[in-house]
């Protein structure tokens, strides 16, 4: 009974929010998702999405760790959950529920503060992995996340990695 018990826990560890690929995120190469004729993101000022947002960018370099919510290590959820804790939004603590919670919104229309939603296991949809927009403007969409390979980290949409992984973007403030 004890080795099934650790066999599920070992199964359940190495599945949630993982990248199937090791992805490296670089700064000074970016490029831009095409939209048609829109505004700038950036003009729609919400000051309670800017604090979550710095309080996530806090965490930048943190090491993943499967279940954490602290600077000794966070998840993907984890982090989303404790950055809106932060201003006293209560938020599901799985992905899964998080996938569900709040407003779908077209990647368009994605503002600073909106979570984006990623299947990153081969040949599946179904959704495991977070972020939170830090930026979107001119089509160019930056989200920060706990990657099981970099820790928390800002990645770009646009990398053919997350962009192909994308699967929906919701709002819940």
């Amino acid at each position: 009974m004890k080795k099934i018990a650790l066999l599920l826990l070992l199964l359940i560890t190495f599945s949630s929010c993982k990248s199937s690929k090791k992805v490296a995120t670089t700064k000074s190469k970016s490029v831009k998702i095409e939209s048609r004729s829109r505004k700038s993101a950036s003009t729609s000022f919400n000051p309670q999405a800017d604090k979550v947002v710095d309080y996530a960018l806090k965490f930048d370099g943190v090491k993943y760790k499967y279940g954490g919510t602290t600077r000794k290590g966070m998840d993907c959820s984890g982090l989303i959950v404790t950055s809106f804790n932060s201003e006293n939004i209560s938020l599901p603590r799985t992905t899964g529920d998080l996938s569900t919670t709040g407003d779908w919104i077209d990647l368009k229309q994605v503002t600073k503060g909106d979570l984006l939603f990623f299947a990153t296991r081969k040949n599946s949809r179904k959704v495991n992995h977070v972020g939170i927009v830090t930026e979107a403007y001119n089509g160019n969409v930056e989200f920060i996340h706990a990657s099981t390979s970099n820790g928390v980290m800002v990645s770009n949409l646009a990398e053919k990695y997350w962009y192909f992984a994308f699967v929906q973007a919701r709002r819940v403030l």
